[in-house]
This record gives C-alpha cells, sequence and structure tokens, in this order.
C-alpha cells in the first residue's frame, strides 16, 4: 500500500520512517510527537497497525492545525486548497507574483491551512524557512505550480482515513507533552536539528523556534527515569563528517545510523556523499537493525 503524505515537507522523515518504525514494538498503546512535522512517522505507524492512538503536537501552530483540518476536514481542507491554487492561473495573473501575494497575506495574520498548505506545495525544495520575526521567507519555486489539487484530496483523505477519531493535535512546548506521557506510550522525537533553528547561531532557520541541547538532554533523562520509551532521530553525518553533537552516553541509549541517501547539498557542491540520519532508542526497546548501516550501542 502506498502510504500518503499531505505535502513536500524537508525535514520530513518520510524516507526514512520504515527503518524507524523497525524499533517500535510490536504494539504500542499511543505514539506521541512533539515534534511531529507533517506526522510521517504517525501516518506509517497507522498503516502498519503499530498503534492504537496518536497525539501529534507541533510548536508551529498553522502547520499543525493543517494537518488536524486534514484529519478531521479533509473536504473543507481540498476545497479551499482548490480555490487557492487555482487564483494563481488567473487571467493577466503572473502564478510567481500570486505566490508572494499569498505570502503576504498568510504572514500578515491568515494563517489557515489552505493557505499554509499551498505555500508549502510552492516553496523551493519543499524547505521552509522563517526570519527572526517568525515569518515565513521561502522563496517561490518558478519551475512548477504546486501539487495538483486532486493528488492533494488523494492523500489527505487517506490520511483522515487513517487517522481521523483516534488522534489528538497541540500546538506546544515539548517539555509540556513530555511531562504528559505514561508508561505504555512511545515517544519518537524529531526536534530541529543543531544550527538549523531560529537562533544566533543557526545556519539557517528552517524551524520557527529551537530546542537548546542541554535543556533536551535534561528532558530524555526526565523520560528514563519515569520508564517512557523513546526514539530520536537528532542529526547524523555526510560522508565522514559528524554532523553536530551527539547524546551522551550516559542516557544509555543504542545509537543507530540510517542511511537517508545522497546528500542534496554535497551533490551540489559536485561531491556524492551519504547522509547518515541518527536514530537514537531507549535501551528497553526491542532492537532490530536490519536495513540500518552502523550501529553504536551508546552504553557508558
Amino acid at each position: 500500500m502506498k502510504v500518503p503524505h499531505l505535502v513536500q515537507y524537508q525535514g520530513s522523515k518520510r524516507i526514512i520512517a520504515s527503518e524507524i518504525i523497525k524499533f517500535f514494538p510490536d504494539r504500542v498503546d499511543r505514539l506521541v510527537e512533539p515534534f511531529s512535522g507533517t506526522c510521517a512517522v504517525s501516518i506509517l505507524a497507522a498503516v502498519e497497525n503499530k498503534c492504537d492512538n496518536f497525539w501529534v503536537n507541533d510548536i508551529n501552530e498553522p502547520l499543525i492545525r493543517m494537518i488536524e483540518e486534514c484529519v478531521n476536514a479533509p473536504q473543507k481542507l481540498v476545497d479551499e486548497y482548490f480555490s487557492i491554487w487555482e487564483g494563481q492561473f488567473q487571467k493577466d495573473q503572473n502564478n510567481v507574483d500570486y505566490f508572494y501575494k499569498v505570502r503576504e497575506e498568510f504572514n500578515c495574520g491568515k494563517k489557515d491551512s489552505a493557505r499554509m498548505l499551498f505555500l508549502l506545495a510552492r516553496i523551493v525544495k519543499g524547505a521552509v524557512r522563517y526570519n527572526i520575526r517568525g515569518e515565513l521567507n521561502q522563496s517561490c519555486d518558478k519551475r512548477r505550480y504546486g501539487t495538483k489539487p486532486q493528488i492533494i484530496a488523494n492523500n489527505a483523505f487517506r490520511i483522515s482515513e487513517l487517522l481521523r477519531g483516534r488522534t489528538s493535535f497541540s500546538s506546544k512546548d515539548y517539555k509540556e507533552i513530555l511531562a504528559l506521557t505514561k508508561p505504555g506510550d512511545l515517544v519518537y522525537m524529531d526536534p530541529p536539528y543543531q544550527g538549523t533553528s531560529n537562533t544566533f547561531y543557526a545556519r539557517d532557520n528552517r524551524y520557527i523556534q529551537g530546542v537548546d541541547f542541554d535543556e533536551f538532554v535534561d528532558e530524555l533523562i526526565k523520560l528514563n527515569q519515569r520508564g517512557i520509551d523513546f526514539i530520536v532521530s537528532y542529526d547524523g553525518m555526510t560522508g565522514d563528517k559528524i554532523i553536530g553533537k551527539q547524546l551522551p552516553k550516559k542516557l544509555e541509549l543504542n545509537h543507530i545510523y540510517i542511511n537517508a541517501g545522497l546528500s542534496t547539498q554535497a551533490t551540489l557542491n559536485g561531491k556524492k556523499e551519504i547522509t547518515y540520519e541518527s536514530l537514537y532508542t531507549s535501551k528497553r526497546l526491542k532492537y532490530l537493525p536490519n536495513g540500518c548501516e552502523q550501529i553504536e550501542i551508546c552504553f557508558g
């Protein structure tokens, strides 16, 4: 069965989600995603019948509202997306100028789900970027018009079938979500990677808000102390270059590198280097490394 995805989204774990869920228990009472994005892992877990219930959260409120509308009111989202998407083809309308008009409306307060979806469908490489004021500022992809409404409809209705009636939605700080988890939950975390958030030291601003490394480690310690199982995607390496600080050995996690394919940035620079995504799992989780490239057990 083809796994549905609402829109291309840079940072989504759609490509490696099948490797991530190999580390899930056979059944999970509830899958909790504090940094859900477009919730690729939850969608695949639903397809594979791994979980009974889901909690998806993201600090980016328009993004989580878009996913909630996709699940609970897909026809509304599809109809409104069609209206906005079709607007770029009006007589005497330049489609690129139209994109920037919709982006300005979005940044000025019209943050409805259909506008969010249209902007994600037309931005360059599906790569969201925000300025220091939290405004979406990525450029328009001039080579295409965004995902066709029929494709959006097919995926939206399938996602709704998978998640409707058993999914909770929120837009809170991840620490609030972790504090409300309980034994029997599995927490999957895909936090903003180091250097890719709206902070002074960031190389780019692909996330609306960053996560402090030491604070994040403290939260993982709390989960261990409370007996909450978790999986974390966090940085990795390209070629032989390790990106970001690794999570400390005191957490006693399994550390796996998953082959995520050729690095787009390296390819643009004329190199052929493989990107490996770091995956950390609680030591209590079943360990199924089939298909993973490298294994490092981080017991210390």
